[in-house]
């Protein structure tokens, strides 16, 4: 007996010893499984994170190009905006906005000359009167090419008499704008040109007349009277406008030297430098294209006589 209990007590312990290693199994599985879901866990976090990094980066570039596309909207309007606003004529119709009357009633002021001048005195915002005298000076000029014995080429030098004109006008104003602002003369550049605009009426009644009367005496009556009235009352505008008697001497004698030279120049030497520059620019005058008769030549002779003797032998 005391065999058998023995032998049953190694069989026990034998079944222990396997049910041992067998927890011992399970438990080494159990751990690393724990430690693969907590490796799984911490890959799923990684990732989480990563996405949540990746989602972060999508929406900045996401507010960044609707920035970009709102500034791109913005400037594109404010573009469009200012495109529209130069290109509108409405702009422009104040400044031609005036009714005949009133061009008419400062045609005649033009030539009068103000007496108050101790305080500035008005001048007219408005451009369509003295476009209008700088064509019709244009046309004067071009009347006096053809009446005079200046030989005209190449059309009626149009472009001249516009570039003279209008060169005088715009160059002369913008000139004299320049001065008044060093002079500090309380004037804008619309009214400067409105000023000096409606003053060529005075040149355009000199010209007209002179162009038709050729008398140089005639000339310097009007050059003095009518010329010297308009001048008068562009100077007496400015220096109502102008503080300091040197700058009023300045400004003022700056523009009536080069208001009344213009109309000498535009009498006496503007037929001449224009030909001048045609001579220039095409050659000298070269006279109208004539037939002139010219002999036969000795060798064209002989072959017409060749020719006249075998037709009346063939006959």
């Amino acid at each position: 007996q005391g065999g058998g209990s023995a032998v049953i007590d190694m069989e026990n312990m034998d079944d222990t010893s396997g049910s041992s290693f067998e927890d011992m199994g399970e438990m080494h599985q159990r751990m690393k499984e724990e430690e693969e879901e907590e490796a799984e866990g911490e890959a799923g976090a990684g990732e989480e994170e990563d996405g949540e990094f990746l989602g972060m980066k999508g929406l900045r570039g996401q507010l960044g190009r609707q920035v970009a596309d709102q500034m791109w909207q913005v400037g594109k309007r404010q573009a469009s905006r200012a495109f529209s606003l130069y290109a509108n004529i409405d702009i422009l119709r104040p400044y031609f906005d005036v009714e005949p009357v009133q061009v008419r009633a400062r045609l005649l002021e033009s030539m009068i000359p103000v007496k108050m001048i101790n305080f500035p005195q008005k001048i007219a915002g408005e451009l369509y009167g003295p476009l209008m005298l700088v064509f019709t000076l244009v046309a004067i000029l071009l009347h006096g090419m053809k009446t005079s014995d200046t030989i005209i080429r190449e059309g009626t030098l149009m472009g001249t008499a516009i570039g003279t004109c209008f060169g005088y006008w715009l160059g002369v104003s913008s000139f004299m704008y320049f001065l008044a602002y060093l002079c500090n003369a309380q004037i804008t550049m619309v009214q400067m040109l409105s000023l000096l605009g409606y003053g060529l009426f005075g040149h355009c009644i000199t010209l007209f007349v002179t162009y038709n009367i050729h008398f140089h005496s005639l000339f310097y009556i009007f050059w003095l009277v009518v010329g010297g009235l308009s001048t008068l009352r562009m100077v007496a505008v400015l220096v109502s406008r102008t503080v300091g008697h040197t700058q009023r001497l300045i400004l003022c004698g700056t523009l009536a030297a080069l208001h009344m030279l213009f109309l000498l120049y535009l009498h006496f030497a503007y037929h001449k430098v224009v030909e001048g520059i045609l001579d220039t620019l095409e050659g000298p005058n070269m006279l109208p294209f004539q037939r002139v008769a010219r002999d036969i030549p000795i060798v064209s002779n002989a072959v017409l006589n060749t020719t006249a003797k075998t037709i009346a032998l063939t006959l």
